[in-house]
C-alpha cells in the first residue's frame, strides 16, 4: 500500500475521526484508524462500536490496500509536519512509513482483518434536512442531555415525527430532568416508520453530527436501519447505535395554560442573573426569583460569602411567586435563546416554568424550580 497526500487534506481528514476513536480503549484496534487506499482517494473509517465513521479524501494512490494504525499519534505527527506532500507506505509486518520534506517516521500499525466491519448504508432510505436548519435544532436542545449514565434512555436527543394540521414536522427533545428543550421544524419525514414512534441519538453520536452540520450550507441524509442511525453529507458517513430505551412521558411536564405569564427582556436578565449568581451557593447555585406585576426581583445567598439582589422591570400582571432555580440551567436556557425577549409562564413555586421566546412556540424550554 502507497499514496502521497496533501498534508492539510490529511490533517483535515485525521481531524475528523478523532472524536470517534477511543482513547484508552480495552480492545486495542479501536484506537486505530483504518486507512483503505483506492482509486484515487483514501478512505478513512474510525469506531468504537457504537458511533462509527467513514470518509473519503482525495489521494494519489500508487498502490492500493490497507492498514490501521494509531489515530491518535498518527494526527499528532501528520499535524507537526511541515506543509506540502506526505508519502504513506505500508510494509511488512504492519510498519508503516511516513515522509515529508526531510522528516521520516516508521510507526507500528495492526492487521486491518481484525477491524470491526462497517455496515453498507448504500441501500438505505434518507430524508433530507438543511444543515442550517439541523444544527440550530441540536444546538438549542443538546445542552439539556443527562450527563449521568444511569439514566441511559437521557443521554441523548428524541427525534420524533410530529403530525399538525395535515403537516408532518421533525420534533427533537432532550432533557435531564432538571430543565428540558424542545424544537419543532417543519421537515418532511413521512414515511420514516422509526421517527413514528420516536428515536434517541445517543450522546456520542449527537456531538459529531453537530460537527457535519458545521461543514457549511447544504442538506444532511438521514436514515434508520436496524437499531441504527445513519447520516450523510458528502463523502462522510456516520453510523450510530439507537439509545435503547423509552424516552420518558416529556409532555406531562409542559406546562398547558398560560395564565400567569411574564414578558421579560433576555439581555437584562441574563446580565442580572449573572450578576446575582456569582454569590450563589456553590453546591446548589440556587437563586431566587420573586415575580410580582410589572417587577423581577432575583437574589442569592451564601452564609460564607454574603448575599446579593437586583430589580428587573418586567411585563406581568399576575400573583406574586416566589421560585427558586438553579442558575447554571436557567442561564443554559437564556443564552440559547436568541429573541428579545422571553417568556416565562409560571404555575406556582414547586411547578415547572416555560421558557420560550416571545410568540413562538417552534422552541420551548422547561425548568424545574428547586427549594431554597
Amino acid at each position: 500500500m502507497h499514496f502521497t497526500i496533501e498534508r492539510e487534506v490529511f490533517v483535515k481528514a485525521l481531524s475528523k475521526v478523532q472524536g470517534i476513536v477511543e482513547k484508552r480503549s480495552t480492545i486495542p484496534i479501536l484506537s486505530n484508524v483504518l486507512i483503505q487506499a483506492e482509486d484515487n482517494s483514501i478512505r478513512l473509517i474510525a469506531t468504537d462500536l457504537e458511533v462509527g465513521m467513514k470518509t473519503s479524501y482525495p489521494a494519489t494512490v500508487k498502490k492500493i490496500g490497507k492498514i490501521t494504525v494509531s489515530a491518535k499519534k498518527l494526527y499528532e505527527i501528520v499535524r507537526e509536519f511541515p506543509d506540502g506532500e506526505i508519502s504513506f507506505i505500508a510494509k511488512e509486518n504492519c510498519w508503516i512509513e511516513l515522509r515529508c520534506g526531510k522528516a521520516l517516521f516508521n510507526i507500528v500499525g495492526l492487521s486491518p482483518d481484525e477491524f470491526p466491519y462497517f455496515p453498507d448504508t448504500d441501500e438505505q432510505k434518507f430524508f433530507q434536512v438543511p444543515a442550517d436548519l439541523l444544527k440550530e435544532m441540536v444546538e438549542k436542545t443538546a445542552y439539556a442531555i443527562s450527563t449521568d449514565e444511569t439514566k441511559y434512555n437521557l443521554n441523548g436527543i428524541y427525534f420524533r415525527e410530529m403530525n399538525e394540521d395535515g403537516n408532518t414536522n421533525l420534533r427533537l427533545v432532550a432533557t435531564d430532568g432538571h430543565r428540558l428543550a424542545l424544537y419543532q421544524a417543519d421537515v418532511d419525514v413521512a414515511d420514516v416508520p422509526q421517527l413514528q414512534k420516536g428515536v434517541i441519538l445517543p450522546r456520542k453520536g449527537v456531538q459529531e453530527l453537530r460537527k457535519i452540520t458545521e461543514e457549511g450550507e447544504g442538506n444532511i441524509e438521514l436514515g434508520f436501519f436496524d437499531n441504527n442511525a445513519v447520516l450523510r453529507r458528502d463523502q462522510t458517513t456516520v453510523v450510530m447505535r439507537l439509545v435503547d430505551g423509552e424516552f420518558p412521558d416529556y409532555e406531562r411536564v409542559i406546562p398547558k395554560t398560560r395564565d400567569q405569564e411574564a414578558l421579560i427582556d433576555r439581555e437584562a436578565i441574563l446580565h442580572v442573573l449573572k450578576r446575582v449568581s456569582i454569590l450563589a451557593n456553590e453546591r446548589s447555585r440556587g437563586v431566587k426569583l420573586k415575580v410580582s406585576p410589572n417587577s423581577l426581583e432575583l437574589s442569592s445567598s451564601n452564609p460564607e460569602l454574603g448575599e446579593a439582589r437586583e430589580d428587573l422591570e418586567i411585563d406581568y400582571q399576575g400573583p406574586e411567586i416566589t421560585i427558586g432555580f438553579n442558575a447554571r440551567y436557567l442561564l443554559d436556557i437564556l443564552q440559547n435563546i436568541d429573541d428579545e425577549t422571553i417568556e416565562m409562564v409560571f404555575k406556582d413555586q414547586v411547578s415547572p416554568t416555560l421558557i420560550s421566546p416571545q410568540d413562538k412556540r417552534y422552541y420551548r424550554t422547561v425548568i424545574m424550580p428547586m427549594r431554597l
